[in-house]
């Protein structure tokens, strides 16, 4: 005796061995032995073999119209026998009960499952809401085959291309779009983003970088909703003052000025001078929902994202010849010492009688022009040459300062590889093509200009922090446990050393126009200026306030993105530079295994043959060809230069400030863990 029976939703068929009165002893073709409940046993027959059976009903199976089996079938509740007997005849046969059993099984969308065996007829409705899915599914797998087919010819339908990041980025696994990218790649045998290059999807490497940027980032787009910059509420005192700020050519978010009183008294006032949108800003409005939302105004050689609106920018940036609302802290130091005496903030008005740029600035304002009082200052172009005392004074006071911190340090500060700065030529309007010719030139670290305004910057921001936390006010600080390599740069809301800039706290405060944590923390400042010692009962974040955490993790994952967005771009216009001046070999040197750092040029890449050599060693490197969307160039060595390598500097054993070494698809940025000066940080490259 034989037995048809369902197992786990299949159908099974084999001899019976026993039978009790709940289940069986099955064995089937295999010679494997089953358990069968009774109730699961739909037929049992002699004759013929059970393999010759299924086979049999399946054939029959697809013979049957389902149309018309629905039909034929009763309203009530009812069995496949019951069926194949309306279907067929009303003797029909083991076959024919069987088939009706296979189809019925296969067909929900027009029998419902009611029991083992047991079936009931869905309603007209449902059966044909169910057809039209079962087309739309066929004739979309039709649609996934033919562009899957058009890809792997080497064409790229439409509405792939306009799927194109969310297929390789986000992708929805369902879409047939998607579907159809991982079909061809699977019958070319090549990874999504060659197929999709060699499809032409992308037009262009550098939309390919900017628009996945955007669709990361900015998917909703860059543009601000209208809003209109509040206006200050309170009147603010005039300061007596004439405070001048240092910038790129290219900035218009000037956040920082400085002015210095008192010369030749024996005491000397410094003016920390900060734009002040704080006081016109306040949390939980539509504008601050704008900054909250962008967290930091986004630099790429050529072209930025701001923060704020620029109507907004334009109403708070420290322009010359205007009277700007500022945030300034007062610090008055002895002239002869540099002893810092005291300090003190107030909110007021600031009277800008200049903005100096340092690119036009840099190589005339010398070490010697500041240091040397008879020094010509004909080749310092006014009104910088009228300035010379008070950055005399501030060049004097940059080197205490630093010299300062290093002793807390424990190591002084040595930056032995210059920035780079990049500009873009031509007229333009907009964001670039990438077509463009490129511009690289060095901005040496340290400069007397540099100098000045990063220990200025970090003066206000260390000491406000400190103040903020005397005064039991929260804010948004970065800390640095120590100087070991691999200890990185953290935020918290707690006012905790920094090591690697050699400060016992330090609150980013000096950048509100273009740093959202700045904002915050400019809000707290405002508060402690305003209340003092009660600031904590009236600043906008109270401690312990959750929003100050929440803002926090949303800055670190936006601002790693935006700077490895940057790098990723810097290291993309320096491969466009390689290919316009035709430089088809460099020099640098081995920093780690199978990696040359070049000397003059932004560029970190694989050598093949550096291997074996010792960190320091200087090579000449061939290169090979390069590779736009990966952001890849590699080279193989052509010549040692030296016998013995260099030493290492102290910035490539920190591991600090290490140029992107990109990979496929992804782009891998390494994201620097020191802290740079604070005006490199707040002023790259354009």
């Amino acid at each position: 005796m034989y037995a048809l029976f369902e197992e786990a939703g299949k159908f099974q068929a084999g001899r019976i061995l026993s039978e009790a009165e709940s289940s069986a002893q099955v064995e089937l073709d295999s010679g494997k032995r089953v358990k069968v409940k009774a109730q699961n046993l739909l037929l049992k027959f002699d004759k013929p073999q059970p393999a010759e059976l299924v086979a049999a009903a399946q054939a029959l199976s697809a013979d049957i119209e389902l149309d018309l089996a629905w039909e034929f079938a009763p309203e009530d509740e009812f069995g496949f026998a019951d069926l194949a007997r309306e279907y067929f005849s009303d003797k029909a046969s083991l076959e024919q009960q069987a088939a009706a059993l296979f189809r019925l099984h296969e067909a929900p969308h027009y029998f419902r499952r009611a029991g083992k065996g047991r079936f009931r007829k869905a309603p007209a409705e449902i059966v044909q809401q169910a057809l039209a899915a079962i087309e739309k599914k066929k004739l979309v797998q039709q649609q996934i085959a033919a562009w899957a087919a058009e890809l792997a010819a080497g064409s790229c339908p439409p509405a792939v291309r306009e799927q194109l990041f969310r297929i390789l980025f986000k992708p929805d696994k369902n879409g047939p779009e998607y579907k159809a990218v991982v079909e061809a790649s699977r019958a070319t045998q090549t990874a999504p983003l060659a197929l999709l290059q060699k499809a032409g999807a992308i037009d262009s490497a550098y939309q390919f970088h900017w628009k996945r940027f955007l669709f990361e980032q900015f998917p909703k787009g860059t543009g601000f909703p209208p809003l209109a910059p509040p206006a200050i509420a309170e009147a603010l005192p005039l300061a007596t003052v004439q405070a001048f700020s240092v910038d790129d050519s290219s900035t218009t978010e000037i956040d920082d000025a400085l002015s210095v009183q008192g010369l030749g008294t024996g005491t000397v006032t410094l003016g920390i001078h900060i734009a002040a949108p704080g006081l016109a800003l306040q949390p939980g409005t539509p504008l601050d929902a704008v900054a909250r939302q962008r967290l930091s105004t986004v630099y790429m050689p050529g072209h930025k994202i701001t923060m704020l609106p620029d109507e907004v920018v334009q109403a708070y940036t420290l322009e010359q010849g205007r009277d700007c609302p500022s945030v300034s802290l007062y610090l008055r130091f002895d002239e002869a010492s540099l002893v810092l005496q005291d300090s003190q903030t107030k909110l007021e008005r600031v009277p800008v009688t200049t903005n100096l740029r340092h690119d036009q600035l840099d190589e005339h304002i010398t070490e010697a022009w500041l240091e040397n009082p008879q020094a010509p200052a004909t080749a310092v172009p006014e009104p910088a040459a009228h300035l010379r005392e008070p950055l005399a004074f501030l060049w004097r006071l940059a080197r205490h300062l630093k010299g300062l911190r290093e002793q807390v340090r424990g190591k002084p500060e040595t930056f032995t590889r210059p920035d780079y700065s990049f500009r873009l030529l031509g007229e333009r309007e907009g964001e670039p093509t990438g077509d463009e010719r490129v511009e690289i030139t060095v901005r040496r670290r340290g400069a007397p200009l540099d100098l000045i305004v990063s220990e200025a910057m970090i003066l206000a921001n260390s000491t406000w922090g400190q103040w903020l936390a005397e005064l039991g006010v929260p804010a948004i600080y970065r800390s640095q446990a120590s100087l070991l390599p691999g200890v990185k740069v953290r935020m918290g809301t707690k006012a905790l050393p920094h090591a690697g800039l050699g400060v016992k706290s330090y609150a980013w405060s000096t950048s509100p126009l273009r740093r959202y944590t700045d904002l915050v923390n400019q809000w707290q400042i405002i508060a402690a200026a305003r209340h003092g010692r009660t600031a904590a009962l009236a600043a906008p974040f109270k401690p312990k306030d959750a929003e100050l955490f929440s803002v926090i993790s949303a800055f670190d994952s936006a601002y790693s993105a935006y700077n490895g967005y940057q790098a990723a771009m810097e290291r993309f216009w320096t491969l466009q530079y390689l290919r316009q001046h035709d430089i088809r070999e460099l020099v640098g040197t081995v920093f780690r295994e199978g990696l040359v750092r070049a000397d003059e040029l932004p560029l970190v890449l694989p050598v093949l043959g550096t291997e074996t050599l010792p960190r320091g060693t200087r090579v000449r490197v061939k290169l090979g060809a390069i590779d736009d969307i990966a952001l890849d160039v590699a080279g193989t060595v052509a010549e040692r230069l030296d016998t013995a390598p260099a030493p290492v500097s102290a910035e490539d054993d920190t591991g600090e400030d290490e140029e992107p070494v990109a990979g496929p698809i992804a782009i891998a940025v390494d994201v620097t863990e020191g802290e740079q000066p604070d005006n490199a940080a707040d002023n790259p490259a354009p």
